[in-house]
Order: structure tokens, then sequence, then C-alpha cells
């Protein structure tokens, strides 16, 4: 048996074990292997240079530089993570900024049609803004990735003011994902010895005070039982959060985090692997490994950004790799959903679906120049599984 073959039985049977019934199927501890998409094979490039399922369409709804159509908003350099929220019968798209000095977030306003009816800022003048999350109360974290980075509360409206969240730790952030069941967020840290956090505030929907946790168990271990402490200094003044606690288990380049039915799936670059942290038994499990498809070649590399759709399927985004957002579906396929052509120089950043489920919204962080200044933001609408 290859070395490839072993480790992948060696973790789906742990998996298994850990999850059993129906928290296993719904965690995808079993690691996803390449199959035909649901939505069938990908067709020629459109207009846009977008590669789609038979029925899909794209369209820009925003280029870095050039204002918001119909609106005297400006759209940001390097847009990145990103979320939908409901607006009445509408929608709004709130997107990071992954620039230095300048940063922030700004968002697009949607109505029931589609159609753009309003873009702004809601955060300026923060560090190289990557991904974050968005809160049940209707708010959008925003997460700076620089050594001792703050985490900002922003109002996806624009109409109350920004305000930066401390006791969320001072760390490279990434990600967050908000799991109202256990009243935690939970933060990735995008280093190469990077934790995994969870943050309890002292009263839910206020993210002004808590505890900041981190994770706990086997550095080598892919699936199993984990446990959480405390970090004693969560601003890691003199100590780097994720060095303060002893049995801190390390992640490769913590990326883009997900929660939804009891599970937050969370994303690592640097071994490009999809992770499962059933929250109900805190175990973790593998959720795709590129090291572990066998037979051919991986479809999903450069792993970074993740979303879910209501069916339950991961939509995970390409850092690199050939531009695509891979869906991965709760019977553990994993197959290309769409891909960017002719834009080799950048990444996918932001995926996320309008509160209907009926559209998804991602961009393509640097376009076709390969620069901060050449960001594209895109809304895909199709038959989505709803």
């Amino acid at each position: 048996m290859e070395r490839r073959d072993f480790l992948r039985v060696g973790v789906v049977g742990a998996a298994a074990a850990a999850f059993g019934g129906a928290s296993w199927h719904d965690a995808f501890a079993a690691t996803a292997q390449p199959g035909p998409s649901p939505y069938g094979p990908l067709q020629a490039a459109d207009a846009n240079g977008i590669s789609l399922p038979s029925g899909f369409t794209s369209r820009v709804v925003a280029r870095t530089g050039q204002r918001v159509t119909g609106t005297s908003y400006t759209w940001h350099p390097a847009p990145d993570g990103g979320a939908c929220f409901a607006d009445g019968a509408g929608w709004i798209y709130t997107s990071n900024s992954e620039v230095a000095i300048t940063g922030g977030v700004g968002s697009i306003k949607f109505d029931a049609n589609g159609t753009i009816t309003g873009a702004y800022r809601t955060l300026s003048a923060t560090n190289v803004n990557c991904a974050g999350g968005a809160t049940p109360w209707n708010t959008w974290l925003s997460c700076e990735e620089v050594d001792r980075g703050y985490v900002y509360e922003t109002d996806p409206w624009g109409v109350k003011a920004a305000v930066r969240r401390p006791a969320m730790g001072r760390f490279k952030h990434e990600a967050c994902a908000a799991d109202p069941d256990r009243k935690a967020i939970y933060l990735t840290e995008d280093v190469s010895d990077g934790a995994f956090y969870r943050f309890i505030p002292t009263t839910w929907g206020d993210l002004s005070a808590g505890r900041l946790e981190v994770m706990i168990g086997a550095t080598s271990a892919t699936s199993g039982p984990v446990t959480w402490k405390q970090v004693p200094d969560p601003a890691g003044g003199s100590t780097a959060t994720r060095n303060q606690v002893s049995g801190t288990k390390r992640f490769n380049g913590g990326e883009g985090c997900y929660y939804a039915a009891g599970v937050c799936w969370f994303t690592t670059k640097g071994d490009n692997r999809v992770w499962a942290y059933d929250a109900v038994n805190s175990s973790i499990s593998l959720t795709y490994d590129d090291s572990l498809v066998s037979p051919g070649t991986p479809p999903l590399t450069g792993v970074d950004n993740v979303t879910r759709s209501s069916t339950g399927d991961l939509f995970v985004a390409e850092d690199g790799g050939n531009m695509e957002i891979c869906i991965i579906t709760p019977n553990a396929v994993v197959a290309p959903f769409l891909r960017i052509n002719g834009q080799n120089s950048s990444e996918i950043t932001g995926p996320a679906f309008s509160p209907n489920g009926k559209r998804l919204y991602f961009s393509s962080q640097r376009g076709t120049s390969g620069s901060s200044s050449g960001g594209i933001t895109y809304e895909v609408t199709g038959p989505f599984r709803v």
C-alpha cells in the first residue's frame, strides 16, 4: 500500500470513530476525493473569462479604482474576505481591502432583483484587512493580517462607527466564524506555526469583553479529541498569543473558516487542508487534504476562503492554483465549480452567498494586472441547490 493510501485509510478510520452516524457525515470526516460535480462539467469561458457549469452566468459588479455602477463609491484595492447580509427584500455584500495603511471595508447594496442601489465605505485607515466573518447580530468582523493585528467590528449599512475589539486577541488574524450555539467565535491565524482560537464574550452580542482560548491537541494529529485553554495575555505584549499556552495545537497557515450545523470548517494553506472542528464533541478531522487525493492530480490547491451553501456544500476558493472555486459535497466529492481564466497572478477571495442562496459573490484580488489596483468583484447566478 502506498503511503498516501495508507494515510487516507488511517485518517478516515479515526475520523469515523470520532464522529459516527449523521455527525460523521455532516462533518465531512472522510477526506474528499475527486468526482463529478453535482453541477456538471465546466463550460468554455464566458465574456468575463469565467468558466461555469451549464446554466450559470457571471457579471462584474465592481472594479478597483472605478466607481461602482450608479454610485459615487470607488471600489477599494485588493478586495478580500466578504459576506452577505439581508437588507429587507435585498442584501448587502461587504468586502475587505487587503492593503497596508489604508485597508478597511466597503459594501455594495442590492435590491430584490440584484440591481445595485448603493456602495460606500464602512471602515477606513486600517492595516491589511484580509478575511473576517459575519455575526448573528448582523455585523462584519474585519481582521488585520499583520503581527499583533486587531479585529474590527463594522456595520455593513455604514450607519454605526466601526469599533476595535482588542479582547479578541492581537495576532496575525485571518478569518473568524460565529457559533451561536456555544456563543463563541472561532478565529484562524495566518502563520506557519499558528493556532486556532475561540473567543467567548462575557455577554453574547457584545465583543468588548470576554475570554480568548486556544485549541490544545497533538501537533501531528489530523483527527480526534481536542480541548481549549485560556490565553493569559490576548494582547500578545511580550509573548505571541500562539506561544503562551503549553500544548497549543499548531496549524500551518490558517485561512478561511465557516460555522454551520455544529461544525466549524477552516482551511490551512501551508498543507492544503480543509479541517472540520466538531463543536458538539470537541473533535477535529480532515475534510480535504491534497496529499491524500489518490489517484491523479488534486483538483483543489492553495486553499483559502471558504463558505457553505444552504444544502451543505462547501465552496473553497483557491489562492493561486488554477484559480478555481471548488465544491466539496456532503458525500465527500471535490470538484471544480468555476474557474477564472487569464488571471494567474491573482487569487480568489471573499466567496459568499446572497441570503436566498441564488447568487454567489467573490473577487479576483489582483485581476488581470496582478496588482492590488486590478481587483475585480463578480456575481454568479444560476441553478444553485437550495
